[in-house]
């Protein structure tokens, strides 16, 4: 397989399964549109095989650690699997363009298999954390890191950039927790720190009946409201690291943080309710951001 068919197949992954992320890729010049892809890939790969709940905890460990002495072995053996073999091909050769360091690939496998290893025995089968620390470590495994390859792709000078980057990540990560609380209950993880659900005297069972369709009550929105307020603050870093980017990059972060500063709003502004329908940012309203974006980046060009 040739690199540009590894980068098609990565590409067409991304187009199909990235949402928020292949909106951000599109603005893009090419040649940092596939590496983007190829890491979007590589990173979808992980999380399928992660939640693949057909396998029991201990296969999916099994499988995910197979999967990585593939991709590490993937330089001087040959890969059977054709997708497998497309995204490693595609990878490495994004890594080489852009100078991705290998520990922070490494650091994202270990993020994905996080959710395998429960941080304590749980209650009722949740597996939780059990301080914010701990939770921002989580988010830095499965979010920063993948900020951090981003800007080696957008490319940076100043070293502040590292730091924007990884709380830029965070936000991210922490306005997913908050739209999926209901999705990650169903499957056994609870990402909202026990300390904070002391705080607000809700026991760690509740989740479980409010995501059975039990109405929330005002403490119960006022917990879920103080994990927006952290993902406010962080959202903060995006706008300081966006300026610091190379000039025809920052049309894509600004796409990316501004889709999802709005699915952080809308569930502000649904008072926290994310346990019925899921909250989302609609088409048109993505469609808008990148023509915004598009216009971005077309005058950043012209500027460069």
């Amino acid at each position: 397989m040739t690199t540009t068919e590894a980068y098609a197949f990565c590409r067409q992954m991304a187009r199909r399964e990235a949402k928020n992320f292949y909106w951000a890729f599109r603005v893009l010049p090419r040649a940092k549109s596939d590496a983007m892809c190829a890491v979007y890939a590589f990173m979808r790969r992980a999380d399928d095989l992660a939640d693949d709940e057909t396998l029991s905890i201990t296969e999916r460990r099994t499988r995910i650690a197979d999967w990585g002495a593939r991709w590490r072995n993937s330089s001087t053996e040959s890969i059977e699997h054709a997708e497998d073999a497309a995204i490693f091909i595609a990878l490495r050769e994004a890594q080489r363009r852009f100078s991705i360091p290998q520990e922070l690939l490494e650091e994202l496998v270990e993020g994905v298999t996080m959710d395998l290893e429960p941080q304590n025995a749980g209650v009722d089968g949740l597996q939780t954390f059990v301080t914010f620390d701990e939770l921002y470590r989580y988010c830095y495994l499965v979010a920063s890191v993948v900020g951090l390859v981003c800007i080696r792709i957008f490319g940076y000078e100043d070293a502040r950039a590292e730091g924007f980057a990884e709380e830029t990540g965070v936000a991210f990560q922490l306005t997913n927790i908050l739209r999926d609380v209901r999705e990650d209950a169903e499957r056994g993880r609870l990402y909202i720190p026990e300390e904070t659900m002391v705080e607000f005297e809700v026991p760690v069972t509740r989740i479980l009946t409010l995501a059975e369709g039990t109405p929330m009550t005002p403490k119960e929105r006022a917990m879920l409201a103080t994990l927006g307020v952290q993902a406010e603050r962080y959202y903060g870093s995006a706008r300081k690291l966006i300026p610091l980017l190379h000039r025809d990059s920052r049309a894509a972060m600004w796409v990316l943080t501004m889709i999802y500063h709005r699915l952080l709003n809308r569930i502000a502004a649904a008072k926290m309710e994310v346990f019925g329908e899921r909250v989302s940012v609609p088409g048109w309203e993505k469609a808008a951001i990148l023509v915004w974006g598009a216009a971005m980046a077309v005058v950043n060009r012209v500027a460069g």
